[in-house]
């Protein structure tokens, strides 16, 4: 029996569908990418899904079946196990008798229809579906807890007798549709809808929920080890009541549509507690929502278990231990710096301390730490709220972030007359932070002589153990990057275990360093951010963020494509 690609090629070139110098060309690409001809072919536009399916209905005497509108029964879709469907991209669709129909993308491929058959005891019908859908299919038919959000859905959507056009709009404020929308969001399904997205978020370990309003629906997605993932789409007649009911949880202003806001609730689970920091947007089609997950179980870890490489958590141990100075955690959003500090403040936490945060916005409720939160509205910035914060006879302060030169400048002057000062700051890298602080205004003189430890930080996905593959990488590739030492490499796979993301959880990646006096010279004197990351790499043996990260390649917690995606080249 031909394969697949043979049986493509023939029928092709036959219907006249492409030419000689199409295939060559597509013959090359198949060889680089490693994709099937197939996905190769729709993916460089010689032809369409739709002709591919009609050819191979007409010419392998296959029936096709699009799967966007297809009915599927739970109870037929547990006949084939999850990981078997994705092995061959296939998905059952009916039995009768002894027979079992199903859709595939590759029907000529004879091991899985012998091992369907023999897996399942049935005789093996197939029809022709797109790939892609038989994949979206599977991944939205083999989550149990989806099928159970649409079966609330059609239940809400069903119970509800209002007109959907004029669901269409935002939120009005008039008495009549605002007591609707109140009584809506009350419902038993609108509850239990609401409910099981906050708690499937929580068991796959979800960071962020991202409720999002488009044209025709209204869309949830979860950010779950730093990627967003589709979950589910609900009907647009639904939208308001889920809103109202995100506002009402949230203790937000119900009647307020036209400005941002921000909320927070917390839900108990097993044995944590886990705070919901909430804002919402205007946005064209309605409030966009984003609920952060915030575990507070992840800061009493301490410094020595959040899985920092040897030195980044010798250089923290060492500044912590300092009466005074200031402590600067770089990084973009999302990097986990606030983790880091308050895992610090954590560990400072004793009776004999006196620690006060400001933050926008607070993130973390911490029993004996005083915390207060910016409102620009009422005049309570960060400068003003830090000159507040040093008439309280502080230990230990956090700033949330410096933004300008007055906050900078406050708090430059509290390391200096004996608090331990932590910030966050955005730049790429640790030595970046002494010339944005210049560039702010502050005198080099002042920053020489109180910041003690700088700090860039970054989240690397650490690999699923459970479905990792062994790859082979060319000596020339690492010669290139730089990588050097022995290591063994991995790739992501994904399995059910990881979501099928092929990654599980994430870790720090630090590059840190200690301020000596020869750095102070150097800051002092203005020399360059090179001149400066030259001497710490030469002298004090520092780490770049890339080092790190080849660390965490070498220790087998991540993959090189992740440690090469989430650092710069120096």
């Amino acid at each position: 029996m031909h394969s697949l690609r043979e049986n493509i090629i023939e029928i092709l070139l036959k219907s006249r569908h492409i030419t000689k110098e199409q295939l060559d060309h597509a013959l090359v690409l198949q060889k680089e990418k490693g994709m099937p001809l197939r996905r190769i072919l729709v993916d460089e536009g010689v032809v369409t899904e739709e002709i591919l399916l009609s050819l191979f209905s007409e010419q392998l005497y296959i029936p096709s079946l699009r799967l966007a509108k297809f009915r599927f029964d739970p109870k037929i879709i547990d006949l084939i196990p999850e990981q078997m469907a994705k092995l061959y991209n296939t998905i059952p669709l009916s039995r009768i008798g002894n027979t079992l129909t199903v859709a595939m993308s590759d029907p000529l491929n004879i091991f899985a229809l012998d091992d369907l058959g023999n897996f399942t005891g049935c005789n093996i019908d197939i029809v022709l579906s797109p790939q892609d859908e038989i994949a979206h299919a599977i991944d939205s038919q083999y989550h149990r807890e989806i099928r159970d959000l649409q079966n609330i859905i059609d239940e809400s959507t069903l119970s509800r007798d209002i007109d959907s056009d004029k669901n269409t709009e935002l939120l009005r404020t008039d008495a009549i549709e605002l007591s609707n929308t109140l009584q809506d969001s009350e419902k038993a399904p609108i509850v239990q809808l609401v409910n099981i997205i906050l708690a499937q978020a929580l068991k796959r370990r979800a960071s962020d929920i991202h409720v999002e309003p488009e044209v025709d629906c209204l869309r949830i997605r979860y950010r779950i080890d730093g990627s967003l993932h589709d979950i589910l789409k609900v009907p647009k007649i639904n939208q308001n009541a889920i809103l109202a009911r995100l506002k009402i949880i949230s203790n937000l202003d119900i009647t307020e549509n036209r400005i941002p806001q921000d909320g927070r609730f917390k839900v108990k689970t097993e044995d944590r507690e886990i705070d919901f920091r909430v804002s919402s947007l205007p946005t064209t089609f309605g409030q966009k929502f984003v609920l952060r997950a915030l575990d507070k179980s992840n800061l009493s870890v301490g410094l020595d278990k959040l899985g920092f490489s040897e030195q980044p958590a010798s250089n923290f141990k060492a500044a912590v231990a300092k009466p005074f100075g200031m402590i600067l955690v770089t990084g973009p959003t999302g990097s986990g710096k606030s983790t880091t500090l308050y895992s610090v403040l954590n560990q400072l936490n004793t009776l004999d301390r006196n620690i006060i945060t400001i933050e926008d916005p607070v993130e973390y409720l911490v029993e004996g730490i005083t915390q207060m939160q910016v409102k620009p509205d009422i005049g309570l910035d960060f400068a003003s709220g830090l000159r507040s914060i040093l008439r309280q006879s502080p230990d230990v302060i956090m700033v949330g972030e410096i933004r300008d030169a007055e906050t900078a400048d406050i708090a430059i002057k509290a390391a200096l007359t004996g608090q331990l000062v932590l910030s966050t700051l955005h730049t790429n890298d640790a030595i970046s932070s002494i010339t944005r602080l210049i560039d702010m205004g502050v005198e080099p003189f002042l920053v020489a002589s109180s910041v003690i430890m700088l700090c860039a930080q970054r989240l690397a996905r650490k690999i699923c153990l459970k479905c990792r593959t062994p790859i082979e990488v060319s000596g020339d590739f690492l010669k290139k990057i730089g990588f050097s030492g022995k290591a063994k490499f991995y790739s992501a796979k994904g399995c059910k275990y990881c979501n099928n993301t092929g990654f599980y959880g994430r870790v720090a990646v630090l590059e840190t360093v200690l301020i000596d006096d020869a750095i102070r010279e150097m800051v002092i004197r203005k020399k360059s951010i090179d001149e400066i990351r030259d001497y710490a790499i030469k002298n004090l043996g520092m780490k770049t963020l890339r080092d790190d990260a080849f660390l965490k390649v070498k220790e087998e917690l991540t993959t090189l494509d992740e440690a090469i995606r989430i650092t710069t080249e120096e």
